[in-house]
């Protein structure tokens, strides 16, 4: 059961981290029409899809065993 538990914990951390990065990088928020800042919108799939790779690069990076060493 405690490795259940390690396991969920790592979850919710990378959740926690994607969830930081997504909004300090305004992902998925519609920028202004200054001419600055990302491109126009992209579809919502694509938009799934990149959440899903920044999730996968935040679990691998909570899951590595002493990076921060």
């Amino acid at each position: 059961m405690e490795s259940n538990f390690a396991a969920r914990r790592t979850e919710d951390i990378a959740l926690d981290l994607l969830k930081f990065v997504a909004s300090q990088a305004n992902v998925s928020k519609p920028t202004g029409s200054t001419g600055f800042g990302v491109t126009p919108a992209s579809k919502p799939d694509d938009q799934v899809s990149h959440l899903l790779e920044l999730y996968a690069r935040c679990r691998e990076a909570v899951e590595a065993p002493g990076a921060s060493k």
